[in-house]
């Protein structure tokens, strides 16, 4: 973290909270994608060693750190608190940014950090952070803590899957990975990823003029938090595009790729093909397509955009009938809300994420993101998705699935934190359950008598470059911890 930044955000915190920013700043300087965070535990291992903490973590990479109480307390009952180590890496199209080698870059404006052309990682970085600081703060009395730090949460809820139950002693658990300051959460959805494959023939005729079909410029977003939101997603804009362009043409597909990762929607997604057409019509259709686009979306996308331009094939084209199967289950997949909660006004029920697209040789695969809070309509979406792979010849494998998270009103710790919370604040929380996926569903299927809440500082758009992290919450969500800490036995 730069002077500059360390200056501005001092100018909107308290000491301790600048505290958790400096851990945040530290923690930016590593490396953490999914599934290779091991620089982040030696990290935290370290700090441990410092702090002479008892430190353990399982095969999978999880670590818990053990915080001894304070003085007059090691007869309470242990609190958890509990983040992940991993960050989704989203970039610019223009960025050079190496997310296996560079540290983040921060900036701040107004009140707001940001990154510069990548993802935050505030989502779950500030988790880790505001835990440390806690725990180090030498103003602040405290049962005993265990700093419960998951890896792989944001390919599928791999790590927390995989906890040895053995690590943690605590059965009151406080999950600092939501997104909006003064909410509560007590419940979230399940998921299943699926995963379709299909074959391209390439047998047929090459030496047309090759181009590129590009979509960009779009938000992008969470796949959860943002799915109704009015954001477009590349993967299927590029479908419904190609269709087009093959209804009015004929084409011979090269390769079709789009999106990053499971739980974003796509904002960029591309496609290569051979045809005999003058670039000249083509570019017109281009315009035609971001001109239509952009009444269909307006001012929820002002920066999409459909190019086409010349290309380089170097490799042979799949043939008519390949092409078009392709196309035609790209344009058949779904994405989007698919049912909302009769229970809960405004709650997203069920939802899809059409989340990937890659060509790797003879082979495109497809990944679909689901998301739901009743088991039994996402079973139907998912036979859905499974029947529309195979209609198109392709094969479907459901992956990573991991279970909701029940509301419980009844909870102790609930009770506890909205008493604290209106003492604090002078007002009531909001008290919710959010349509993404938390870890808290998967650890609560492994502790049976788990009492567990969720809640964060504000953090818009993540999951993309645009990510940012509300400062000044950040400093609500630490005097509000604190003081949950304080107030004695839970």
């Amino acid at each position: 973290m730069t002077d500059t930044v360390y200056t501005a955000i001092g100018k909107l915190v308290g000491p301790a909270t600048l505290r958790a920013f400096e851990f945040f700043g530290e923690l930016s300087v590593i490396p953490r994608p999914s599934r290779k965070e091991a620089k982040v535990r030696s990290w935290l291992q370290a700090l441990a060693e410092r702090y002479e903490w008892e430190s353990r973590s399982d095969t999978e990479g999880n670590v818990v750190l053990r915080v001894p109480a304070s003085p007059g307390r090691e007869h309470e009952p242990v609190i958890v608190l509990q983040g992940h180590q991993d960050m989704v890496c989203e970039k610019l199209p223009d960025s050079t940014h190496d997310f296996d080698r560079d540290p983040i870059e921060l900036s701040v404006k107004d009140e707001w950090l940001t990154a510069r052309g990548t993802t935050l990682g505030a989502d779950n970085g500030i988790a880790i952070a505001l835990a440390l600081a806690l725990a180090t703060d030498p103003e602040l009395s405290h049962p005993g803590l265990e700093l419960l730090f998951t890896v792989d949460e944001e390919t599928g809820l791999t790590g927390a899957s995989r906890l040895d139950p053995s690590l943690l002693q605590g059965r009151s658990l406080i999950n600092i990975d939501s997104e909006d300051e003064g909410v509560l959460t007590v419940g979230c959805a399940g998921g299943t990823d699926t995963g379709i494959s299909i074959d391209l023939s390439r047998s047929g005729q090459s030496g047309g003029a090759c181009f590129r079909l590009s979509v960009g410029g779009l938000r992008g977003g969470h796949s959860g938090v943002d799915i109704h939101l009015k954001r477009a997603n590349a993967n299927v804009i590029l479908a419904h595009a190609l269709r087009h362009i093959a209804d009015t043409y004929g084409i011979r597909l090269v390769s079709v790729d789009g999106g990053s990762a499971h739980n974003a929607i796509p904002r960029d997604a591309h496609a290569v093909f051979e045809g005999e057409m003058a670039f000249g019509a083509l570019e017109s259709i281009g315009r035609d397509l971001t001109e239509a686009f952009r009444k269909q979306y307006g001012s929820w996308e002002p920066n999409g955009i459909i190019s086409v331009s010349s290309a380089d094939c170097s490799g042979r084209s799949a043939d008519g009938q390949s092409t078009n199967k392709l196309i035609d289950l790209l344009c058949g997949l779904p994405h989007g809300i698919v049912g909302m909660s009769p229970d809960i006004p405004g709650l997203v029920e069920t939802s899809v994420n059409f989340a990937t697209i890659k060509t790797d040789g003879d082979r495109v695969e497809i990944g679909l993101s689901q998301r739901g809070s009743v088991q039994q309509e996402l079973s139907v979406l998912n036979r859905r998705i499974h029947a529309i792979g195979r209609l198109a010849g392709a094969r479907a494998v459901d992956r990573n699935s991991y279970p909701g998270w029940k509301p419980d009103l009844e909870s102790p710790l609930l009770a506890h934190c909205r008493t604290v919370y209106q003492n604090t604040f002078g007002s009531e929380p909001v008290v919710e359950a959010i349509h993404a996926g938390l870890e808290c569903g998967v650890i609560g299927a492994k502790f049976e008598n788990m009492d567990m809440i969720s809640l964060g500082p504000s953090i818009e758009s993540p999951h993309s470059p645009d990510e940012r992290l509300h400062i000044r919450s950040v400093e609500n969500v630490y005097r509000f911890l604190s003081a949950v800490l304080q107030s004695g036995p839970l």
